[in-house]
This record gives structure tokens, sequence and C-alpha cells, in this order.
């Protein structure tokens, strides 16, 4: 009896040894979204954000939002509703839980430093390097592809984002002041951001 335990307690802990990454409950949750994403959330697109590392809270409201129609986005809303059926929890859980690798995309230096000085006004709510606060749920914006940052804040400044939403009133107001080539120059310092 004693050699049966012992057997039994080696297969035990030998199978949480032998666990891989697809093992997560929402690892093959999430063979959907690396279509777009890329594997394991690790976006090699310049205008599809990283998933890797996002906040579960932020994952949550995002797909929340694109699943509501909050979010308005024809190819993300039929996805979100998909993601709400297989378990968001799953899905923020997974992609929370994975280290980003930050674009590999060559950033223009010129840019970076443009970007950096006209951060100053982004500080407030993202911090002054874009890592945005949690508690919040204002994302981090460190590393995330140029050209996906610089997408989404021209579809703030055109109200385009999250339409009628008051709690982006501020930022929307903001963006309207700058010239479109300054969110260029934004994107480019974030996505420098590690």
């Amino acid at each position: 009896m004693r050699i049966f335990l012992g057997l039994m307690l080696l297969v035990v802990s030998a199978g949480a040894a032998w666990a891989g990454p697809l093992d997560n409950p929402g690892a093959m949750k999430s063979m959907n979204c690396a279509a777009c994403h890329g594997a394991s959330g690790q976006s090699a697109s310049d205008t599809m954000p990283i998933l890797a590392g996002l906040w579960p809270e932020y994952f949550k409201k995002a797909i929340a939002d694109y699943a509501a129609g909050r979010r308005p986005s024809p190819e993300m809303e039929p996805y979100a509703k998909q993601v709400q059926l297989l378990g968001v929890d799953d899905l923020a859980a997974y992609f929370g839980g994975l280290k980003r690798e930050p674009t590999s995309a060559k950033l223009d230096s010129a840019a970076v430093e443009r970007g950096r000085t006209a951060s100053a006004s982004c500080a407030a709510c993202h911090g002054p390097r874009g890592e945005g606060d949690r508690a919040k749920v204002i994302p981090d914006l460190r590393g995330q592809p140029a050209g996906y940052l610089r997408n989404q804040m021209l579809l703030f400044k055109q109200d385009k984002r999250s339409p009628g939403d008051e709690r982006l009133k501020d930022i929307k107001a903001l963006m309207r002041t700058m010239p479109d080539e300054t969110f260029a120059d934004l994107a480019a310092y974030f996505a420098s951001q590690r």
C-alpha cells in the first residue's frame, strides 16, 4: 500500500511539473485572438494592440465595451461577444499573466524625442512614461505598437472611440487641441517605453 501511495504521489507531482503553456484555461480560448493579436497576445502588427500583459480589469472593460457597441468596431464586436461566451475571466487572466514583449517596430528617434516633450499633457492620467493607472483602469501604453496608439488618439479626437462616454470627455478635449502630426510623435514615445 505504501508503494502504491508513493507512486500516486509521484504521478500527481510530476503532472504539475509537466504543465505547459496550453494548460492555462485561457490559452486554448485565445486561439481566435492570435489571428490578429499574435501568438500569446504578442502582436507583430503595427496596428494591432499587444494583449500580453494587459491588466485583467482593462481587458474585461474593453471586451464589454466592444460587445455592447460602446466602443464601435465592426471587426471586434463579434469577437468580443465570443470572448464573453468562452469566458472573459479566463482570457483576461491568461493575457494578464503573460509578459508583454514591447513592439519590435523600428521607431524614429527624432519622433520619440518630440513625443517625450509632448507627453507632458498625457502624464496626469497615463503617468510620465505611459505606465497607466490600474486602480482607475487607465491602460499602460508602454511598448504598444505606435500605429495602434496613433490610430486610437485619432479616434478619441474624432469622438469615434467610445462616443458619448462622459468619463473620456477630458481626453477627447485634449486630443482636439493637438495637431494630428503630434499623435505620431506621442505614439513613437510611448511605444519606445519599457
